[in-house]
């Protein structure tokens, strides 16, 4: 009997796995960086399971690339300039907090460096915990009012000033001003 093709769920699991390890991800980076189970991951990456909807647009945002392209079998032509759209920049939702932060760098260079726009609401903050011993971030102020907080010093940064800082200490930054502040920050692992 003649399988109909038409029928058949694409077989997402080669490509997961061969875009994860194009961007030296392990399992347990994607599983962190994406919001899915690792076993999930495997178990798709073996075959054994298809992603729902939402799970491969979380997937496919997290490695940086389109839902088409996670999907389909084909291995994709290399393009000279990768364009994302803007919905295809994964972002880390803190409404509660007061702040959205986007992943502006490629998730193969997270841990190591990582780069952000952050959008701080008046009065919101984006309050860290340390990061791994001997991580810094380079916070640099593109409109609004920022006090940057690191292990209990406050400084107010000015626009288009940079903030350089230990990460490795508990630190926050909070939107001092009435309007919205944006910034761009740089977190760099050692």
């Amino acid at each position: 009997m003649k399988k109909n093709l038409a029928n058949t769920p694409p077989e997402v699991g080669a490509t997961l796995q061969r875009m994860r390890l194009d961007r030296n991800l392990t399992l347990e980076d994607l599983s962190r960086t994406a919001g899915v189970s690792k076993s999930m991951l495997s178990q798709i990456e073996r075959e054994k399971a298809n992603p729902t909807i939402a799970v491969a647009w979380r997937l496919a945002n997290a490695l940086g690339v389109g839902i088409a392209e996670l999907l389909s079998a084909e291995t994709p032509k290399v393009d000279v300039i990768r364009m994302l759209e803007p919905h295809e920049t994964p972002t880390l939702p803190g409404e509660h907090a007061g702040y959205v932060l986007k992943i502006l760098g490629p998730m193969e260079l997270a841990g190591k460096y990582e780069w952000y726009e952050l959008s701080l609401a008046p009065g919101g903050a984006l309050v860290s915990n340390s990061h791994d011993p001997g991580a810094t971030e380079h916070l640099t102020l593109l409109n609004g009012s920022v006090e940057v907080e690191v292990d209990g010093v406050k400084k107010k940064l000015k626009v288009g000033g940079t903030a350089r800082y230990e990460a490795d200490k508990n630190h926050a930054i909070r939107n001092t001003g009435k309007t919205e502040a944006k910034a761009l920050m740089v977190v760099i692992h050692r």
